[in-house]
C-alpha cells in the first residue's frame, strides 16, 4: 500500500480549484518558507504569528487538514 502524502503535498495537489482551500494550496505553494514539517499547529502558528494572517485563512488550514485526516483515513482503510 502506498504511503499517504504529506499535509502539504496534499494540499499542493488542490491549486486547481476555485475556492478557499485552492486559494491555500496556491499560495502555499508559492512561499518559500511554508513549515512543512511543522505539523497542524506549527503551521496554525506560522499562519497567525508570522504571517498576521486573516481570521478565514486560519479556518482554512484547518478545514484542510479535516479533510487531509479524512484523505489518510481512506489510505489507512484500503
Amino acid at each position: 500500500m502506498p504511503k499517504p502524502k504529506s499535509f502539504t503535498a496534499w494540499l499542493k495537489t488542490h491549486t486547481d480549484q476555485r475556492n478557499a482551500i485552492g486559494d491555500l494550496a496556491r499560495d502555499v505553494s508559492a512561499d518559500p518558507d511554508w513549515p512543512s514539517r511543522r505539523g497542524r499547529q506549527g503551521q496554525l502558528d506560522y499562519l497567525e504569528e508570522e504571517r498576521g494572517a486573516i481570521t478565514e485563512a486560519i479556518e482554512t488550514l484547518d478545514r484542510a487538514w479535516d479533510q487531509y485526516e479524512a484523505y489518510r483515513a481512506t489510505q489507512v482503510d484500503s
